[in-house]
């Protein structure tokens, strides 16, 4: 089950789309979806969680919390709205392409893709944009 939690002035406006296009990510992987729990927050709230949890005294844009046993994807997932929208004018994307490729950004963390070298980096770019397609189909 897909939840979405608001910590912030911020509402998705489509929540069953975000909802099934995750679901149908997760399945179409082979994997089964268990609880997911998605935390809108701003830049106070998630530095605050950085700090306490990854000892990371920096802003990003999305910290998840991975509770999948074996096939089934659990976890917490907490995105910045507030990063997110900084983000979007950085590279010159909408406001919403952005936030999509994050929401997917920790499912795909949970079915195993890695961001930390380049090659993994560039995998994993390159399994948003597959998804982000997937939405926009």
């Amino acid at each position: 089950m897909i939840e979405f939690n608001y910590e912030t002035d911020f509402k998705l406006e489509d929540e069953s789309k975000i909802k099934d296009w995750i679901s149908n990510v997760i399945e179409s992987r082979g994997f089964t979806e268990g609880e997911l729990n998605y935390i809108f927050c701003d830049d106070a709230y998630l530095l605050k969680l950085n700090v306490e949890f990854l000892e990371h005294d920096t802003l990003t844009d999305i910290i998840s919390f991975d509770y999948t046993l074996g096939k089934l994807i659990s976890g917490d997932i907490f995105i910045s709205v507030e990063r997110v929208r900084e983000n979007a004018l950085e590279f010159a994307q909408t406001f919403e392409n952005e936030l999509n490729r994050v929401v997917i950004h920790g499912i795909l963390h949970y079915l195993g893709f890695k961001d930390k070298s380049k090659d993994d980096k560039l995998n994993m770019r390159n399994e948003e944009d597959a998804c982000l397609q997937l939405l926009n189909a």
